[in-house]
């Protein structure tokens, strides 16, 4: 798989960079946006989430690594840093805050279409097994089948989505701004109060005791996480 029409968010506040970059990824065959700080940065991956981030350590408003912190709160999208060569600790830093790979600068464009690409396989090569279990429930991303403790468990079009998302971030933090987008569309990222509804009708579902959930637990005023 090349990954061509991939979405890349490109994080680099040097213009020539950005420029040559660009042209670069678009010759490749990736869809390519810029942000030039860490906050156009982590806005950018709220509103429209890219396949891959390629995001430089050190930004006018702080350190790529502050990036890869929020982002890994409640995302598993690849990240590959650029990094100077006086930048080994703080590259460091970024792979242990839970950066995918690297590239140090000066760079070859074809290392980094190569480092590209091989995210975006190692990417798809994790979501080939659709099957999610956390404690007493199994949910069959492919056959968009959920059992309890073995048994199979109706839920509505709505709940079944909510499911789906928490269960393909599966234990990782997914915020309600994110839940809300991916089930009823960016118009309705402040709807919280369709959440806590549906959340509550999952629970009463798939929990052994919906009034102390443990399986998808709140994080309160941020969003939820589904248990392993």
């Amino acid at each position: 798989m090349g990954g061509e029409g991939a979405h890349l968010l490109v994080v680099e506040d040097e213009p020539q960079i950005v420029r040559g970059l660009k042209v670069v990824l678009r010759n490749a065959g990736f869809d390519v946006r810029a942000a030039e700080t860490v906050e156009a940065a982590l806005d950018a991956v709220a509103v429209r989430p890219p396949d891959v981030m390629i995001l430089d350590l050190v930004l006018p408003d702080g350190s790529g690594v502050e990036v890869c912190e929020d982002v890994r709160r409640w995302s598993s999208l690849p990240i590959i840093v650029l990094s100077a060569l006086g930048d080994e600790r703080e590259k460091v830093r970024a792979l242990n805050a839970g950066a995918d790979d690297y590239v140090t600068k000066p760079f070859g464009t074809d290392e980094l279409i190569a480092r590209v690409r091989a995210v975006l396989r190692r990417t798809a090569d994790a979501a080939v097994d659709p099957v999610v279990t956390a404690g007493i429930v199994t949910v069959d991303l492919a056959a968009r089948r959920v059992t309890r403790e073995g048994t199979e468990v109706h839920l509505t079009p709505i709940e079944y989505d909510v499911l789906r998302v928490l269960a393909t971030y599966h234990t990782r933090l997914v915020t309600h701004r994110t839940l809300l987008q991916a089930v009823w569309g960016p118009r309705y990222e402040a709807e919280t109060h369709y959440l806590r509804v549906h959340v509550a009708h999952l629970r009463a579902k798939l929990e052994a005791d919906a009034s102390r959930p443990t399986l998808i637990v709140t994080e309160p005023g941020v969003g939820y996480r589904l248990a392993s």
